[in-house]
């Protein structure tokens, strides 16, 4: 069965719905351990890991649940990137999580506006959220040049502090943010967190901590 998330294309990068020989991959940036700290999630068994890929391809896609894709690079695995609505407030929220050899290299910023793009040109939304942990100063500086506005801190049980953004997609022709602007900075890109709040492996594209949807840059 075809996915009814299509394939995206930037400049750089192929969002490509995921297939079964990409398990390995997602399990690997999903166990890597900078991204789980930027993520704010402790690494979780891998067989666990698996079960949620398998439930991309067994429910989310069949049920058209939200849009998820693989990020490739030059025929690399890069990363993950989601749309889809979010359970902390009435809207979608934007998701993306890169492998750490290609942080500081724009690319976040660019599967950001990737995604932008089709929220606004196929979804129809007018504005959507991301959630931005309050240490990663890589993706808030992002933010900022994306012209986010803060809305409000989610505070996690744990005392972690992730940032509500708010991103208008009233006009998303607006100029790009300089790749060089980025190259200096460790940006993981992230501007959502994979996973959405419950516990059915359909609900969510990887585990999450109790109380937080992080997205980290």
């Amino acid at each position: 069965m075809t996915p009814p998330t299509p394939p995206l294309r930037t400049a750089r990068l192929a969002f490509t719905p995921y297939r079964p020989e990409d398990e390995d991959h997602f399990v690997a940036l999903l166990r890597d351990e900078e991204v789980c700290r930027w993520m704010g999630q402790d690494r979780v068994p891998e067989a666990e890991i698996r079960t949620l890929f398998r439930a991309i391809l067994t429910d989310v896609y069949p049920q058209r649940i939200f849009d998820v894709w693989g990020l490739w690079h030059e025929g690399a695995y890069i990363g993950h990137a989601e749309v889809k609505k979010t359970g902390n407030v009435d809207g979608h929220e934007l998701i993306t999580a890169l492998a750490p050899a290609y942080w500081g290299r724009g690319l976040g910023l660019e599967a950001t506006r990737g995604l932008m793009e089709y929220a606004a040109g196929t979804l129809g939304l007018k504005e959507v959220y991301g959630m931005v942990g309050a240490g990663n100063a890589a993706s808030l500086a992002l933010c900022r040049r994306l012209g986010a506005r803060h809305v409000r801190d989610v505070v996690g049980d744990d005392g972690t502090v992730t940032k509500m953004v708010l991103l208008s997609l009233a006009d998303t022709s607006r100029p790009d943010v300089s790749v060089g602007d980025l190259e200096s900075s460790r940006d993981l890109g992230d501007l959502g967190h994979l996973g959405d709040s419950g516990d059915e492996p359909s609900e969510a594209a990887a585990p999450r901590r109790e109380g937080q949807v992080t997205a980290d840059g």
